[in-house]
């Protein structure tokens, strides 16, 4: 369970490391994202670990993943280059 915890966490924090290096212009304060994603995996893998049971470490990270991946995705804004123009009333 340790382990799985440890991984999960690192998973997060490598999944938001990278959506900060990637999509920073679109996002908030780094150690919002960070912590968002690191606190993301550990919560889905917890889930997931109840939800499955002990002995499924991969779908405990994937869980993790897929997690995470969502509450990152609720942090980005709408991208400023590709705003839309409005028709004259």
């Amino acid at each position: 369970m340790i382990l799985e915890a440890l991984g999960s966490a690192l998973l997060g924090l490598a999944l938001a490391w990278a959506t900060v290096h990637r999509l920073a212009h679109r996002l908030p304060a780094r150690a919002l994202v960070l912590g968002t994603g690191v606190g993301g995996a550990l919560v889905g893998a917890f889930i997931t670990h109840m939800a499955l049971g002990s002995g499924r470490a991969p779908m405990t990270l994937l869980g993790a993943l897929a997690v995470s991946t969502a509450l990152l995705s609720l942090l980005l804004r709408p991208d400023p280059r590709l705003r839309r123009h409005q028709a004259p009333a």
